[in-house]
C-alpha cells in the first residue's frame, strides 16, 4: 500500500521523467584505475558483510560512515548484522584499501523497518550511520560534508562499487535529480547491486557534498531511475543516537523490535 505522500512523489516523478523536461545529459561510468584517479575520493569505500556481500559507504567524519540502512540487515531474517561481520575499506582498489576499519556500532532511524511493505516509506528512512572502531585520519581519507537544498534539474554525480565493478570505485560524473518530493529523491544515475549506500554528490565550491545516498532502483514509465532519501535532519538524529547510547551496552544501536541473530546472506539492492 502506498501512502498519500508516496503517491505525490510518484506523480512528481512521472512528470519529471518526460524527456523534454530533462535538459542535462548523463555521462557514463568511469573506473578510478590508479592512485591519481582516486585522489579526493578516498573517503568513499566498500562496506563488506562477512565477505559475502557488500555496499558502498562514505566517511562523513573520521569515525562515521554513511550508508543505506538495508545494507546492515539480513534480507531473509530481517535481523541486523552483527558489527563484527562488517568491515569498511576506504578507497578500495584491486584488493588494496587506503584504510580498513571494523564497525563498533550502528544507528538506523527508528522509522526504518526492513520488513516494511510500503516501499517508498522504507526508502525515506533507508539511512544508516556506522561508528568505526578506530578513526581514519583525514590525511588518508578526507571526510565529505552533507548538503541540502538541491532540487529537480540539479546536476549530481555518483561514486560507487557495483556488480561487475566491485574491485574499484566507478564514478559517474554527471547525472541529474529528476524528482524531489516528500523527503525522497530520484536520479537518472547508473546504479546496480552494490551501489546501495553510494553517495550522491552535488558540487558545492571546489568539492562535492552529499545530498543523498542510493537506496535502490526502480522502473517507471519504462525508464530506469535510482531513488534515495533526502538527508535533511535525519543524519543529525542518528549522530545523537550514537552520542546518547552508553558504550557499555551491546555494540550496535537498534530499535527494540530488531533482534540479535546474525544470518548474513549479503547486502541486497532494493527493487520496487
Amino acid at each position: 500500500m502506498t501512502t498519500a505522500r508516496g503517491y505525490r512523489f510518484l506523480a512528481v516523478l512521472v512528470l519529471m521523467l518526460l524527456p523534454s523536461l530533462i535538459a542535462a545529459q548523463s555521462t557514463g561510468l568511469a573506473r578510478l584505475n590508479d592512485r591519481d584517479d582516486l585522489l579526493g575520493w578516498e573517503a568513499v569505500g566498500r562496506l563488506d558483510i562477512s565477505g559475502r556481500g557488500y555496499c558502498t559507504g562514505t566517511l562523513i567524519a573520521p569515525t562515521l560512515v554513511l550508508t543505506a540502512a538495508h545494507c546492515v540487515f539480513d534480507a531473509k531474517s530481517k535481523q541486523m548484522h552483527a558489527t563484527d561481520t562488517l568491515t569498511f575499506r576506504a578507497g578500495l582498489r584491486d584488493g588494496v584499501a587506503i584504510a580498513e576499519r571494523g564497525v563498533a556500532r550502528i544507528a538506523v532511524p527508528r522509522g526504518y523497518d526492513p520488513a516494511m511493505t510500503q516501499w517508498l516509506d522504507r526508502v525515506r528512512n533507508d539511512i544508516a550511520l556506522l561508528e568505526l572502531q578506530d578513526p581514519i585520519v583525514s590525511s588518508d581519507a578526507d571526510p565529505f560534508v552533507l548538503h541540502s537544498g538541491q532540487g529537480v534539474g540539479t546536476t549530481v554525480s555518483v561514486t560507487s562499487y557495483g556488480q561487475g565493478r566491485s574491485q574499484a570505485l566507478s564514478r559517474q560524473r554527471r547525472c541529474n535529480i529528476v524528482a524531489d518530493a516528500d523527503d525522497l529523491m530520484a536520479f537518472d544515475c547508473d546504479v546496480t547491486f552494490g551501489s546501495s549506500g553510494a553517495p550522491v554528490f552535488a558540487k558545492v565550491g571546489s568539492r562535492g557534498r552529499i545530498v543523498s545516498v542510493i537506496s535502490g532502483g526502480a522502473t517507471l514509465e519504462g525508464r530506469k531511475v535510482a531513488v534515495g532519501p533526502s538527508l535533511a535532519t535525519i543524519v543529525d538524529r542518528l549522530k545523537a543516537q550514537l552520542r546518547n547510547a552508553p558504550r557499555a551496552q551491546p555494540d550496535r544501536i537498534r530499535r527494540l523490535s530488531v533482534g540479535d541473530r546474525n544470518q548474513s546472506t549479503g547486502a541486497k539492492f532494493i527493487r520496487n
